[in-house]
């Protein structure tokens, strides 16, 4: 989390929560939670991470409020927010929590809370900035993906193809795509020389994005089909370089 609740009814930061725990709390926490859409809360149960931080806080004559986002990676790649308030209707009152689905409403709710009779009519919010959780550069398509990367890596015949600790990362995925990578030409060598570049891009359980980089060529000595796979996309256009270089 970017910054730890200052309300005694949230967790503490160095125990964190699973997305589907965190929203459990969250929803049990709100008074009106069960105004939210059930499209909003079928979306949430495919989040695959999250994160929360303060957004804006008030503080002044017993009257507290503040504003949480809490935003969630889901597994189609895209996020959703949702926006906490928490305030105390009188000094020394137990926080009350409500939870909005955007900015307005918040701001709705916000401007119909009491403020005290010598608050000024305006308030300088503390942000805290959010950590941002990056947009996947990829569509996903949910299927047999940790296979997959299974048999990808099985496959391929370079001796410096990712290792162990990548295989058994890529046992988490369950959703990828494949497309052809193109950008700076291979030197050809030969002629009927073949190369193609593919970029294989999983998504893992825990929201991380790994892509393995598949190199197709007959750079061999009886031109027969080979599969190399390479960790980066730098590393296989080396590669295919060499292979080239080789044979011209």
């Amino acid at each position: 989390m970017s910054v730890p609740y200052e309300t005694a009814a949230h967790e503490p930061a160095e125990s964190p929560e699973t997305p589907d725990v965190h929203l459990e709390r969250l929803l049990g926490r709100a008074l009106n939670s069960f105004e939210l859409p059930d499209d909003t809360i079928r979306r949430l149960d495919c989040a695959l991470a999250h994160d929360s931080s303060l957004h804006s806080a008030h503080h002044s004559a017993g009257l507290h409020r503040e504003t949480y986002r809490h935003t969630w990676l889901l597994a189609d790649g895209s996020a959703l927010t949702l926006w906490e308030l928490v305030h105390n209707p009188e000094p020394g009152s137990e926080p009350q929590h409500e939870v909005y689905v955007d900015e307005e409403e918040l701001h709705a709710a916000t401007a119909r809370l009491p403020l005290p009779p010598d608050a000024p009519d305006f308030e300088l919010p503390v942000f805290a900035q959010l950590s941002p959780i990056p947009a996947p550069r990829h569509v996903y398509v949910p299927d047999d993906s940790a296979d997959h990367a299974r048999r990808l890596l099985r496959r391929a015949e370079n001796a410096d193809r990712p290792g162990p600790d990548t295989a058994t990362l890529l046992r988490t995925a369950f959703a990828h795509q494949i497309t052809q990578a193109f950008g700076r030409p291979c030197r050809a060598g030969r002629i009927g020389l073949g190369f193609a570049l593919y970029e294989h891009a999983f998504l893992l359980r825990d929201g991380q994005e790994i892509s393995l980089w598949e190199v197709e060529h007959t750079a061999t000595p009886d031109g027969r089909h080979m599969c190399e796979v390479y960790p980066s996309e730098d590393a296989a256009r080396e590669a295919m370089e060499r292979r080239a270089a080789q044979v011209s």
